[in-house]
């Protein structure tokens, strides 16, 4: 009876040892199943002719074309972004998604690509002064659902949060006066503006800086090196850097100072 439990143990850690790494599973099929919003411009929208485009897009293009494959895009709302990775209908998320202890609990992710903080946004008449989610007290704040702003507003006492699918939803809110201010990422919001054509203006930074990776399924060894291999060699040759600058300005792989609480 020992002996069969012994073989029993050897034969789970075997298999354990041998189980396939993500990667072996990418390069049999030839391509890397990218999941995106496709809403949230600058980082990834859909162009006059309906094709993906954005700095995440282009990123994650290139991070396929290191490994030899082909980059496969899937487009879903947020909140369903991190579920569908989750039950692997995708490998990766590159939507901009902030480290978090939570996430780190049910995911691996790459090395951070993009630092950014939190930052209101209100109507361009605003004449209340909002430097902090304290003064929005008692006020109506809009944000993306299942988003790192959301779980940011929700924990500011007395703040009357309303989430959205996305950026243009909430953005027309504030622009009709139906919300106070919104909460969205720093480097977004000038480009959001812009695109939205309303007239809107960036408010307060708030928060910490923070950290955003790319998340994929746990125990993927492999995997986890080609993607931070990919992304390491992009900073290090200026491909990041030219990426960067032409969707915002400046190398978003650099930590900013932190923004106001």
């Amino acid at each position: 009876m020992k002996k069969w439990k012994a073989v029993l143990l050897l034969t789970a850690v075997g298999s354990h040892a041998f189980a396939a790494d993500l990667l072996d599973t990418v390069k049999q099929r030839g391509a890397l199943k990218i999941a995106l919003e496709g809403t949230y411009p600058p980082f990834n929208f859909k162009d006059a002719k309906q094709q993906l485009t954005g700095f995440d897009v282009e990123i994650a293009t290139e991070i396929a074309r290191r490994m030899k494959v082909k980059p496969e895009f899937v487009t879903a709302e947020w909140s369903g972004l991190l579920a569908g990775l989750q039950s692997g209908k995708f490998d990766i998320v590159v939507n901009q998604v902030g480290v978090t202890a939570q996430r780190q609990a049910v995911f691996d992710f790459s090395q951070p690509y993009t630092y950014s903080s939190a930052q209101l946004i209100v109507r361009k008449n605003e004449s209340r002064d909002f430097k902090n989610l304290a003064d929005l007290k008692g006020k109506k704040l809009g944000v993306g659902q299942g988003s790192n702003y959301a779980d940011m507003a929700k924990a500011a006492a007395g703040v009357q949060v309303k989430t959205y699918p996305g950026a243009p939803e909430y953005l027309q809110d504030l622009a009709t006066g139906r919300l106070d201010a919104a909460l969205n990422d720093s480097l977004l919001i000038p480009f959001a503006i812009k695109q939205a054509k309303l007239p809107l203006k960036a408010g307060a930074p708030v928060g910490e800086v923070a950290a955003m990776a790319i998340p994929f399924a746990k125990g993927n060894p492999q995997f986890k090196s080609e993607i931070d291999k990919a992304l390491g060699g992009m900073k290090a040759d200026g491909t990041f850097r030219k990426i960067s600058v032409k969707w915002f300005g400046i190398d978003v792989s650099k930590a900013p100072a932190a923004a106001k609480k």
